[in-house]
């Protein structure tokens, strides 16, 4: 558990992630469109099954 010191463990894997992921999309545009729509889809799909 984190107790306000530093960073939690999902809250750096989600920034590694993402930094990752903009890395690939920079790279490589078409990448990066792939990704928009895979986390587009994903991010849908999470708000229609949490209801």
């Amino acid at each position: 558990m984190n107790n306000g010191n530093g960073l939690d463990l999902r809250t750096a894997l989600v920034l590694l992630a993402g930094g990752v992921g903009t890395y690939i999309a920079f790279l490589h545009p078409a990448a990066g469109v792939a990704l928009l729509v895979g986390i587009g889809v994903m991010t849908i799909l999470h708000m229609l099954l949490k209801q």
